[in-house]
């Protein structure tokens, strides 16, 4: 079950600014994009237009997800920077931490994954109707009864690397839709870096932010 939106009301993190592109870091809790309700209306693309009027949303990341997003400044940068996601041209690099021991150093969760719509906004793996998705992943450490993991997402599908997880019998400790009670104090996913490239130039770019657990 989602717990109450209280988002934190932490400065805005800059990691990168030029005349097209902005990088920015976003906290756990805090909406990427609006949501339905008042009470839903804190997100981060509107904290950013307050500092950046001429900001424009590219991607997003799920409320209870850290990590680093890219805005586009002018349109041509929102559109450019768009096909990098729509084509799977954006390398996108996460940590988690997951529970119980990975066996193995590496591999990839290939599941077909649809909304699981009685269950809204869960999402569930189908091999009938779900659509592609893979994820690869490496062990970096595991104690006490867990895992730290990088994974490497090859398609962008809602709530993928959280269901891969789970699915692989390793769900993302403290996901509030997955695992659930579990006493964490926030979901332990973390958008670690971003490699994308620039608008104008066409020159490579990466953005990082360290997980904060």
């Amino acid at each position: 079950m989602q717990t109450p939106y209280d988002p934190p009301m932490t400065p805005l993190d800059v990691i990168h600014e030029d005349h097209e592109i902005l990088a920015v870091v976003k906290p756990c809790g805090l909406l990427s994009v609006p949501g339905k309700g008042e009470h839903l209306a804190d997100c981060l693309i509107d904290r950013v237009k307050a500092a950046f009027p001429t900001a424009l949303l590219v991607h997003r990341l799920d409320r209870d997800t850290s990590g680093v997003m890219v805005f586009g400044l002018t349109p041509h940068a929102q559109r450019f920077l768009s096909a990098q996601f729509q084509e799977r041209r954006a390398r996108k690099t996460y940590v988690a931490r997951v529970a119980g021991r990975m066996e193995g150093k590496t591999g990839a969760v290939d599941l077909p994954l649809i909304v699981d719509w009685p269950n809204r906004p869960r999402q569930m793996v189908c091999h009938d109707t779900g659509r592609p998705s893979l994820t690869e992943y490496r062990m970096m450490k595991a104690a006490d009864g867990e895992s730290r993991v990088r994974l490497w997402p090859r398609t962008g599908r809602t709530h993928q690397l959280r269901v891969h997880m789970l699915a692989l019998g390793h769900p993302i400790l403290g996901d509030p839709l997955y695992a659930p009670d579990a006493g964490y104090p926030r979901m332990m996913l973390h958008a670690e870096e971003l490699r994308i490239s620039h608008p104008e130039s066409g020159r490579g770019l990466s953005f990082r932010a360290k997980a904060p657990f």
